[in-house]
């Protein structure tokens, strides 16, 4: 969302003139109480303002280094609020709007859609109302009408209210596969009419939509990362949601069983399959850890052929967890990890207590040591168990985690 800057000296024009307008449309009115008495009519919408950059206006900061070494960088000018008169046949909610025609100065009422608008009668004038487009404003098979009322009759004008872009706000999975659903929460879903995924030609399947919610069939695709594709009422628009495919990740536990030769390797019991508890399907990945235990819960690939083998298009590992009754750091340890699979605390990540947490960590390269990096093949590029370390504590009791679509993401 572009972050809107305004700068005083603007702000105060606009103001000013919006000022200026007020005190004459007292003086119109309190000569002439509610302007014509003939009935309302509408002759145009216009824009009241726009936001613009001025190149003029940027920066220049100057930064020096521990040598004394200067750096320059020209930072781009604030964006500005100017005013601004452009005939319009469409709108955008939250928007302001100049109604302009003659009878106008009794105006009882505005609505766009039927839905009622505020307005400032000290900025109203026989011949203009200043107005914002409500928030509340329906955008879908509507009439796409402003109505104006005055005490000596009412006017329709054809108006169209854009309908907001679709806004992801919340999603029960960030992963999918074929014929799976993900319900999306967020803004402006009604109008909808398809969703696709970027490099890809396959579309969701939309099974349910309001406003506020979307539930969509994921579709079979060749892609391993992507984002979703809305066409709605005004057109498209691509989410900045990234989602993942995993049917085209390597799997070590999706769709209710363990993939590609991994099998259960914890130290403490029970472990391995469960159906207690389930992100995605019927069944998740059990993970035990006695209080004040020292324990690794993960799992091994001994099988042949098997074991996983850095490949430098796999770039995140990627999970769901449920954590236990408190708040823990758990260490991600690997065989091939800088300090091998053992109590060495490779990787930490802090699990919140009774919810599900996506994790999606991004991946070292062979050799790297990165604190920010998975770096999975560190002593070597065959990788055959992976696990997660919780430290004994002082109170601690018995601690309960699930684990849920488990994978590497190229």
């Amino acid at each position: 969302m572009k972050q809107v800057i305004f700068k005083s000296k603007n702000l105060y024009w606009l103001l000013s003139a919006l000022i200026v307008f007020g005190f004459a449309s007292c003086k119109k009115e309190h000569a002439n109480l509610v302007g014509g008495t003939g009935a309302p009519v509408i002759t145009s919408v216009s824009t009241l303002s726009k936001t613009v950059t001025n190149s003029s206006d940027s920066v220049s900061v100057t930064t020096y280094d521990n040598t004394g070494v200067p750096t320059t960088v020209k930072n781009p000018a604030p964006a500005q609020v100017v005013a601004f008169d452009s005939l319009t046949a469409t709108g955008n909610k939250g928007n302001y709007y100049v109604i302009r025609g003659t009878n106008l100065g009794s105006v009882t009422s505005v609505q766009f859609n039927g839905i009622s608008a505020y307005f400032n009668s000290a900025l109203v004038s026989d011949n203009a109302i200043f107005v914002s487009i409500p928030s509340n404003v329906p955008t879908v098979n509507q009439s796409n009408k402003i109505t104006v009322t005055t005490l000596h009759g009412k006017v329709n004008f054809s108006f169209t209210v854009l309908t907001p872009p679709p806004t992801i706000s919340g999603v029960s999975d960030f992963d999918f596969t074929a014929g799976s659903q993900i319900t999306l929460t967020g803004v402006s879903f009604a109008s909808v009419s398809k969703v696709g995924l970027v490099g890809s030609t396959a579309t969701a399947t939309i099974v349910s939509q309001t406003d506020a919610q979307i539930v969509l069939t994921m579709p079979s695709a060749t892609v391993n990362r992507t984002n979703l594709i809305f066409t709605y009422a005004s057109g498209t628009v691509t989410a900045p949601t990234e989602f993942v495919d995993l049917d085209n990740a390597y799997q070590i536990f999706v769709n209710n069983t363990f993939e590609n030769g991994w099998i259960d390797a914890s130290w403490s019991g029970p472990s391995g399959l469960s159906t207690a508890a389930s992100h995605s399907g019927t069944s998740s990945l059990l993970a035990t850890y006695p209080a004040g235990g020292w324990k690794i819960e993960g799992w091994a690939d001994w099988n042949q052929p098997g074991k996983f083998v850095y490949d430098p298009t796999y770039k995140y590992f990627t999970f769901w967890v449920k954590g236990g009754t408190v708040d823990h750091t758990l260490n991600i340890e690997g065989d091939q990890m800088v300090n091998g699979y053992g109590q060495n605390g490779n990787f930490p990540i802090v699990v919140p207590a009774k919810v599900w947490t996506y994790f999606k960590i991004p991946l070292g390269a062979p050799s790297s040591t990165s604190a920010t990096l998975l770096n999975l093949w560190a002593n070597g590029t065959v990788a055959q168990q992976l696990g997660f370390f919780l430290k004994g504590q002082s109170g601690d009791v018995d601690e309960t985690y699930y684990f849920d679509e488990v994978a590497f993401v190229r």
